[in-house]
């Protein structure tokens, strides 16, 4: 351990620079995605004031500072503990965590999607297909009450209305606003939801 005279650490305080200099060049490139820029590594660098040698021993590439960036999405539901039974109740609740999220953090799933879209490019962790098990477990009462429905089926025709994908289409080309194309969304997956009640 490296202590100094004065009981100062250095291996602690080299921890804590380290910590710092990573989340200063997170939190810049955060605002560069909310200012609709696709920056790379020195460009984060620089409005990081950090130079690009520094920068990139943390992050190798723009991947790898994306990745990063994204938020933590390792729930296995978005349900409450206490939950409902019915099933287009836990949906309705699911979506609208779900919805929030993406409002939240568009830039970074904007971004995610972007990265994606490269062939042969790694997929970000937000590409990973969480939100289909987010709606398998509001779906999960159907298991025995509908045997006869692939939930599975109907949790990624859930995700085909209610992502990042539709999202984008919506306000861009549809040119609705966030709130409108998240109702949107919302309306279409409980669509989603009765059509598979209604005709499996």
């Amino acid at each position: 351990m490296d202590v100094t005279a004065n009981g100062y650490n250095d291996s602690t305080g080299r921890t804590r620079q380290k910590a710092r200099t990573r989340e200063a060049l997170i939190q810049a490139l955060q605002a560069l995605l909310q200012s609709g820029a696709d920056p790379s590594v020195a460009q984060v660098a620089e409005a990081a004031g950090i130079s690009r040698t520094t920068a990139y021993r943390y992050f190798p590439d723009q991947q790898a500072l994306l990745h990063a960036a994204l938020p933590e999405t390792g729930l296995a539901t978005l349900l409450p503990e206490d939950a409902p039974d019915d099933p287009a109740a836990r949906l309705a609740q699911v979506l609208d965590t779900h919805l929030a999220f993406l409002l939240r953090w568009e830039p970074q799933l904007r971004a995610a999607l972007r990265a994606s879209l490269v062939p042969g490019t790694t997929q970000p962790a937000l590409r990973g297909g969480r939100a289909v098990t987010w709606f398998e477990s509001a779906l999960a009462p159907l298991a025995a009450q509908r045997p006869e429905i692939d939930l599975h089926q109907v949790a990624i025709r859930l995700r085909s209305v209610a992502g990042i994908e539709p999202y984008v289409w919506l306000t861009g080309v549809g040119d609705l606003s966030p709130d409108r194309a998240s109702e949107f969304m919302r309306a279409n997956a409980l669509a989603v939801l009765a059509d598979a009640l209604h005709t499996d």
